[in-house]
């Protein structure tokens, strides 16, 4: 077995145990690689995507999949703890420090051994910047009122939804403490990325509520799920399920139980697919040409639209016309001057 099996069969012994990442995606399947090489190690991890994306999971996959898994896994959200408060919540407070105060660990001491996981760590202040980066260098925290340190054996996965790199071109992020994040990066792809992995998403959203039991996805309503951009990514497809699975007058999901966004923006291609669509190649073709046609036969307007290149826009129109279906009805000519025909 070489080195690339082994790495594939302990990944995988390790994922049937913690089941938190939905999708088979290329990109899923190469973040997984990445979090299992990640995992081995001690080094901190800076976890980058947009909102909604998973970048908690990933952090708890990294520790599920590291030596610390036996340890505690601390979340942290940066953006939530009132600057005030901020260094009592990290690093903990002494007995009597001020009348009535009661000492405790800060979040640094409850995961000594495990993982602390820093949420939206973009928006710490400047102040926290430099006690954080302080632990960093030491291994030790200094409770508010404490004489001395305490060691401590911490792994830090930070996150963030923004370009840590931009804020320290622009002053707002301490470039040391950005060098000492940014060692080991983990980025997680956004839903529109990988659209292949939202039928698995939605399946895992459904066997997840009790009272989605015997419910299963109409005509038309996975075509729209694939079309919709997902700016939200998988926290706003899972909500948007559970709004499905809610609204629900039987035991089908139709489009009437989705949002009116989805309806109004995606709707209506979906009642354009032909039902003998069945792979994501197949459909994604079909979305082209009706991109292409709406733009009047304009192929750089079309690839501007898709984010494609030209060759990749000829590709799904070859395989448009090698898979149109005996019930599909013809296909309009094209009229804008100067158009080739597809």
């Amino acid at each position: 077995m070489g080195m690339s099996e082994r790495v594939t069969a302990a990944y995988t012994v390790r994922q049937a145990s913690t089941q938190t990442m939905i999708g088979e995606s290329c990109l899923m399947q190469d973040l997984r690689t990445l979090i299992w090489r990640v995992a081995r190690t001690r080094f901190t991890v800076l976890v980058e995507g947009e909102s909604g994306v998973g970048k908690e999971l990933v952090a708890r996959e990294i520790h599920a999949c590291s030596h610390r898994r036996g340890g505690a896994f601390v979340a942290v959200n940066c953006a939530a703890i009132v600057e005030s408060l901020l260094e009592a919540e990290l690093f903990g407070i002494e007995e009597h420090t001020a009348t009535g105060v009661r000492g405790r660990p800060g979040k640094f001491e409850l995961a000594d051994g495990g993982t602390l996981f820093m949420d939206e760590i973009g928006d710490l202040s400047p102040a926290a910047q430099a006690k954080l980066l302080r632990v960093l260098q030491e291994s030790t925290v200094e409770r508010v009122g404490a004489i001395s340190g305490r060691l401590i054996d911490t792994r830090i996965v930070a996150a963030t939804n923004r370009s840590l790199h931009e804020m320290v071109r622009t002053g707002r992020f301490r470039p040391d403490l950005y060098y000492r994040l940014a060692g080991v990066e983990v980025v997680v792809p956004p839903l529109r990325d990988r659209r292949e992995d939202i039928p698995l998403l939605v399946d895992h959203f459904l066997a997840r509520h009790p009272a989605a039991a015997g419910l299963t996805i109409g005509a038309g309503v996975y075509e729209t799920l694939l079309t919709y951009d997902w700016p939200g990514n998988v926290r706003e497809l899972s909500r948007v399920i559970e709004r499905a699975i809610a609204l629900a007058t039987g035991p089908v999901v139709t489009l009437e139980d989705l949002p009116d966004r989805l309806r109004r923006r995606c709707g209506d291609l979906a009642r354009t697919m032909p039902s003998g669509c069945a792979t994501l190649r197949s459909w994604s073709a079909r979305y082209v040409r009706l991109v292409l046609q709406r733009c009047g036969g304009n192929r750089t307007r079309a690839c501007e639209l898709l984010d494609i290149s030209y060759h990749t826009l000829r590709g799904y129109l070859d395989e448009a016309a090698a898979s149109r279906l005996p019930d599909e009805p013809p296909r309009p000519a094209l009229v804008a001057a100067g158009a080739e025909p597809p």
